[in-house]
């Protein structure tokens, strides 16, 4: 079993003792911890809090759990049902709640599931109010409300309409274009409410050659569903018999896009946002950000343009929070997370799909071509084992004096940027290990690089 508890919210496995797990007494007690801080923060004058939740076998039960206790806590519920976590996102504002709790494990495996929790933006809480819902957790702070102030409950299965309807409205997404584009498209949505949505979005673009796997949402996932190459042998096998045009995959809450070309080959998560964000740019000028250990091509991409690109520490919060300061107008993450403000602030897997195929309606490339337009780069992904008595932020801070003379950003762990590659590390917060990211023109260079500062930091520890 287990729980864990960060600013970002809570995640577990289901089942356990108190503590142990993601169980009922728990998931309680985080719910009226947020319920709590929502109180005392929102500037919202509805009483409503927005529930969405994706396929998993558990969710049913822990959404019934997490209403009831904000009905207790005296906020009505706008249950919203099945729905993708940018969905529950966009419902917030458009429900002018106070905020809103995605039920959801992302990317991890049916045994596990979460609450994602949102401020009244639709927008993933801040470190700092994190921090406070685990206070007021911990100290079970939080005080229910009488009979003459339960909340309502009410649901509103409409809101897959009303995102596919915001996608098709964006300026930038060419419905026309992808209509004359005629294309045939695959799907694998990991059954989970990709396979709800995506259909009907594509459908909504003209797209009526369509190819789906794992799209029935029961939440018995077929693979791993982290949308990652060794996860996807079924969908680009089935790619390899020229079936489709492209093939799109997500995760089981539609946050992440990973691409898969005509020929059955990996388009790469990591030049999702590469991609869309060549077609923004195009049409809009402005700058870019993405997290510190994503792909180098956002910033040739972005330099191509004449605009700037900044990095921001990992985690989609510090993201948005990098691009609203930068007034950026495409960001994310190199998991295949597209950010676009002109949409809403939050990893939306939905206006990636309609803006990539508006890019290659107008491009007239087969994907992998479009794919060779963009600089090749290749990471490497390691992790470096400690003892727990190992103190790792002295081991950084060697590392960056023994590197001072390259590019170094220390906003996250230590990056070292080379002319012609790059090494990110990353301490753990929940364990004893240095995440050790790589990038560079060929996958033995990457991997080359990476070795040889984890000889350095072996030598140091």
């Amino acid at each position: 079993m287990a729980l864990i508890k960060s600013i970002s919210g809570i995640r577990g496995t289901i089942g356990g003792g108190v503590g142990e797990g993601l169980n009922p007494l728990d998931i309680v007690k985080f719910t009226s911890a947020y319920a709590t801080l929502i109180r005392k923060t929102t500037q919202q004058k509805s009483n409503k809090i927005v529930v969405g939740r994706d396929a998993r076998i558990s969710g049913e039960m822990v959404k019934n759990i997490v209403c009831g206790t904000l009905m207790g806590m005296g906020f009505d519920v706008v249950n919203i049902g099945l729905a993708t976590t940018p969905t529950t996102e966009l419902a917030v504002t458009m429900e002018e709640a106070c905020g809103g709790i995605i039920l959801t494990a992302s990317h991890n495996p049916r045994q596990w599931n979460a609450l994602k929790l949102l401020n009244e933006k639709g927008e993933f809480l801040n470190a700092e109010e994190g921090a406070e819902v685990l206070r007021i957790a911990e100290a079970e702070a939080f005080s229910y409300a009488d009979v003459e102030h339960i909340g309502s409950y009410t649901e509103d299965y409409t809101y897959d309409e009303k995102h596919i309807q915001h996608v098709l409205d964006l300026e930038l997404v060419d419905v026309e274009a992808i209509k004359k584009a005629n294309f045939r498209v695959a799907l694998d949505c990991v059954n989970s409410v990709g396979g709800i949505v995506l259909p009907k979005l594509l459908e909504k673009l003209g797209v009526h050659q369509m190819e789906k796997l794992y799209c029935e949402p029961t939440g018995d996932f077929q693979h791993d569903p982290e949308p990652l190459e060794k996860n996807l042998s079924d969908i680009m096998g089935l790619m390899k018999k020229g079936v489709a045009d492209v093939a799109f995959v997500v995760d089981p809450d539609v946050d992440r896009l990973a691409m898969i070309c005509e020929d059955g080959t990996m388009y790469g998560e990591e030049y999702t946002l590469v991609s869309v964000a060549d077609y923004v740019l195009k049409h809009t000028p402005g700058n870019t950000v993405s997290n510190l250990s994503s792909t180098r091509a956002l910033r040739d991409v972005t330099q191509k343009y004449g605009a700037s690109y900044s990095a921001s520490a990992v985690g989609e919060v510090n993201v948005v929070t990098q691009m609203k300061a930068t007034h950026a107008v495409i960001g994310g993450e190199g998991n295949g997370g597209v950010i676009y403000p002109a949409s809403h602030y939050g990893r939306d897997a939905l206006v990636g799909i309609a803006l990539f195929l508006s890019h290659l309606a107008h491009e007239g490339k087969t994907v992998s071509e479009l794919k060779a337009t963009y600089p090749l780069y290749y990471m490497a992904k390691n992790k470096i084992e400690l003892t727990p008595t190992t103190d790792v932020d002295a081991i950084l801070t060697k590392v960056k004096e023994l590197y001072k003379n390259e590019q170094i950003n220390d906003i996250d762990g230590v990056k070292i940027d080379f002319a012609d590659k790059w090494v990110h590390l990353r301490k753990s917060n929940t364990e004893p290990i240095i995440r050790v990211y790589s990038e560079a023109t060929s996958p033995e260079a990457a991997d080359t690089i990476a070795q040889q500062i984890m000889q350095v930091i072996h030598s140091l520890a």
